[in-house]
């Protein structure tokens, strides 16, 4: 268990993850894999079909795991508590009802010493993967769609930590690790986020049309079309 600074704790809320308990909680990452919860979603955000509800899970889970790869570069942590301790909330956002994520900051492990590749691995699979075989088992969302969801938010925390010469170095192993075909194995042939990069750095990404689908935060109530959507 490590202690998180304020600045952790920062980035964190940042990205709509918050260590305290949910004031308004609906379902943990382990009950979302045994129940449909896509009606508790539309119910809460006024979206009005499962697709766009799935997709707009994922992108508000994809905003923990992007959190993760920060964590893991910036200060050699990670989340990895059981998915009964992730826990989804309601929480009003900008004048939105939205949905936000919940945890405690005691299964946070000092990974130092872990080999990177592992551990990359284990989000990639044990994280990110379960939750988009979820999502598909309740709605016809592509799984492209649900991994630029994710991969949207690593863009940007790329090319910030490339950019600060104190975690270069460490972005730089981290992110080649996402572009090995080698951890996708029982996932995808080829890395998907390689895939995604198209041969060009986070720098030479942000503000472009990036994305190969839409992620229908144009359909979500209160929200408009993400600046990567290829149909804008």
């Amino acid at each position: 268990m490590t202690n998180l600074t304020n600045d952790q704790i920062r980035q964190l809320n940042m990205y709509s993850t918050y260590i305290t308990p949910a004031k308004h909680p609906l379902f943990s990452y382990e009950q979302l894999q045994h129940i449909n919860t896509l009606p508790v979603v539309k119910s809460i955000t006024g979206i009005e079909n499962n697709v766009v509800a799935a997709s707009y899970l994922m992108r508000r889970f994809g905003m923990f795991i992007s959190t993760q790869f920060v964590m893991l570069t910036t200060y050699d942590e990670l989340w990895m508590g059981l998915k009964s301790e992730l826990q989804f909330g309601a929480i009003t956002e900008y004048g939105n009802r939205s949905i936000s994520m919940y945890i405690g900051t005691s299964h946070y492990r000092d990974v130092t010493d872990q080999p990177r590749d592992a551990l990359v691995r284990y989000i990639l699979h044990e994280q990110i993967q379960p939750m988009i075989v979820e999502m598909r088992k309740h709605s016809n969302v592509s799984p492209l769609t649900l991994w630029e969801n994710v991969f949207g938010f690593l863009l940007w925390h790329f090319y910030v930590m490339l950019e600060n010469p104190a975690t270069m170095d460490q972005a730089k192993i981290v992110m080649n690790l996402l572009k090995s075909d080698e951890l996708w194995e029982g996932i995808a042939p080829k890395s998907l986020f390689k895939e995604y990069l198209n041969g060009r750095d986070p720098s030479q990404l942000i503000n472009t049309k990036v994305r190969k689908t839409c992620c229908f935060s144009k359909d979500v109530p209160g929200l408009q079309a993400c600046g990567f959507c290829p149909l804008m």
